[in-house]
């Protein structure tokens, strides 16, 4: 192969030196000793001092280790996504042990299922969420929000020997053998990122930065450490904030927020948006799902796209968006950060030359240390570099198909495996399936993800059964005891038999489109029965992409989700003339009740006159 048409090597030239002596809680601790009074926290209802956040965390930490947490001791973090989560990953550093976040909105099932398989000596939750808990060998460490403010706090941290190679956290992602895997992230993987971030986007103490990602989402280490270890403030967005696009820039611009990072869904909502000339924001980040649109040249910040699995500690490659780039194609994922090297391979592990379509392969500082008793699925997924310049180096094999442009910049073109991303999130096809088959009835079944009319993608399942008797709420609710709501299908097609090409493998390109005579529905339809239960069934039909919905029919069961309510808000408000809360589509998300709210407040507004 020509050496020209071969990836120029100084692309891989990425090394940057960075201090290794202190770790994320000996860096929090710095900062509170020289700014103590300076804002760490803030979210609607509470904010900590960098004083408040390290006596607090000291105190939790002392907790800890007397219960046996120290070094690769894994500590579950089970609570609302609040404050208090940031205080026990930290304790939990502090301890010397690593934090293993679980998001409290999971099924009980599943958070079961990661508390068996981490074997974990210690659990922090709060009251509510233990008490739908099972019980298990794990102690189980109590902490209410607020709590520690009426304890007396520790001033000092307690005594650990921790170095860059014991683990930090422990976070799961969707498995490719039907069951969630645990990635382990190393504190030197979790300090390159801190301080290629903190290099990168110049991050000072000055900088207030925005908190959107579930705790669960390997997204809300990037949106926590950076800052932390920097002396800047890290201010929380509330639900109904984080989820609507035009409330999400308000508070922006209303918090003063200087750098953020919001899913790509959302980040082109908000490009769509007016935005003042003057405004805080000077970056914006993003990622985690496929950047299909550029920024406009008015645009008051900077738009910065990265791209990284689970397995290379969030961030593997970044690149800033510029709204002059190429329009005939879709944005790139940049270029290796700090100290990461990418490779795009064939089959053979053989790099493919500039310009063509290979497996991007990921090596360097942030690799993490593996699965969590996976040896089989991390034998697949991390093999030794070839291209390394020791023998113990490593590669994690993305499945992400890629090619290297003249520039340097990575294209991001599609996954090699089944594997979807929707909405920012990471599925496995195969965890749903393994689940949806043990449904009484069912005998084979596959999920894709099919884009609706808006071009949104969707879960759809299709499956093979016995029992003339299935229902779409049925089928949802045995998946809900299991899975989070984003890994649930939207809809349910029934076939007579699965289409397979001539090797016997499914044709997933043949797979039909849902439509009214094959997809699963419940058993009774109500059409609607009022004009203004006709206009809502019509527009979430359309939203949805489907042919009809009834009024009984449930917007999120359906497909719907955070991004398309704020799309049935802005519908309603052209339809109606009134401006409904986000809110109001999650607590009423049949057009039955929506329509209700409705009918209320025009009745409410026309007595006002």
């Amino acid at each position: 192969m020509p050496l020209a048409e071969m990836p120029a090597r100084d692309w891989n030239n990425t090394f940057r030196d960075y201090p290794h002596d202190k770790l994320v809680s000996q860096l929090v601790s710095e900062q509170a000793r020289a700014t103590p009074d300076a804002l760490a926290l803030k979210s609607e209802a509470r904010s900590l001092t960098y004083h408040q956040l390290e006596c607090r965390a000291n105190q939790l930490a002392h907790d800890l280790q007397s219960l046996g947490v120290g070094p690769e001791a894994l500590v579950g973090i089970c609570l609302p996504r609040s404050l208090g989560m940031v205080v026990a990953a930290l304790a939990v550093m502090k301890a010397g042990g690593a934090y293993v976040p679980m998001d409290s909105d999971y099924p009980v099932r599943r958070l079961e299922f990661m508390l068996r398989d981490t074997q974990l000596p210690v659990l922090i939750t709060d009251a509510q969420i233990a008490s739908t808990l099972p019980a298990g060998d794990w102690q189980v460490l109590i902490m209410e929000e607020g709590e520690a403010d009426s304890r007396t706090p520790s001033q000092s941290a307690p005594a650990v020997s921790v170095d860059p190679n014991n683990l930090a956290y422990v976070i799961y992602t969707s498995g490719s053998s039907g069951q969630p895997k645990a990635v382990q992230i190393t504190h030197a993987g979790l300090l390159n990122l801190i301080y290629w971030h903190r290099r990168a986007f110049s991050v000072t103490a000055a900088d207030r930065a925005s908190q959107v990602a579930s705790f669960g989402f390997d997204a809300a280490v990037w949106e926590i450490w950076p800052y932390l270890t920097a002396g800047a403030s890290v201010i929380f967005a509330d639900d109904a904030t984080r989820g609507m696009a035009r409330n999400l820039r308000d508070w922006l611009l209303a918090e003063s927020i200087t750098i953020g990072f919001v899913p790509t869904p959302m980040a082109e909502s908000l490009m769509g948006l007016d935005w003042p000339a003057q405004t805080p924001l000077r970056v914006l980040l993003t990622g985690a799902d496929t950047l299909r649109r550029y920024p406009a040249p008015n645009l008051p910040f900077s738009l910065v796209n990265n791209y990284g699995p689970t397995e290379c500690t969030v961030v593997a490659t970044s690149g800033q968006v510029s709204p002059d780039d190429r329009p005939d194609r879709q944005p790139t994922i940049g270029r290796p950060i700090d100290n990461v090297q990418t490779y795009i391979l064939n089959d053979d592990l053989d790099q493919v030359p500039v310009g063509e379509v290979g497996e991007l392969c990921i090596g360097g500082a942030g690799l993490a240390r593996g699965y969590l008793n996976r040896p089989e699925q991390e034998a697949e997924a991390f093999v030794l570099n070839p291209y390394g310049n020791s023998p113990n180096e490593h590669l994690y094999r993305t499945g992400d198909l890629t090619r290297y442009l003249p520039d340097g910049q990575i294209a991001f073109l599609g996954r090699k495996d089944e594997q979807i991303k929707i909405r920012g999130y990471r599925i496995e096809p195969n965890e749903i399936v393994s689940l949806l088959n043990q449904y009484p009835g069912v005998q084979t079944s596959v999920v894709v993800a099919r884009a609706d009319n808006g071009g949104d993608k969707r879960l759809v399942a299709y499956l093979i059964g016995s029992h003339t008797q299935f229902t779409q709420s049925a089928l949802q609710e045995h998946l809900r005891t299991q899975l989070p709501d984003y890994m649930v299908p939207a809809v349910f097609v029934r076939l007579d038999s699965l289409p397979l090409k001539s090797s016997g493998k499914v044709d997933y390109a043949a797979l039909p489109a849902p439509t009214s005579l094959n997809t699963i529905v419940d058993e009774v339809y109500l059409s609607p029965r009022t004009p203004v239960e006709q206009q809502i069934a019509s527009v979430l039909a359309e939203l949805l992409g489907l042919e009809k919905v009834g009024v009984n029919d449930n917007f999120f069961f359906l497909g719907g989700h955070s991004l398309l309510g704020t799309q049935l808000i802005a519908r309603v408000r052209n339809i109606f003339g009134i401006e409904l809360p986000l809110r109001m589509v999650f607590d009423s998300p049949t057009a039955a009740e929506l329509s209700f709210e409705i009918e209320r407040i025009l009745t409410s507004e026309i007595s006002a006159d």
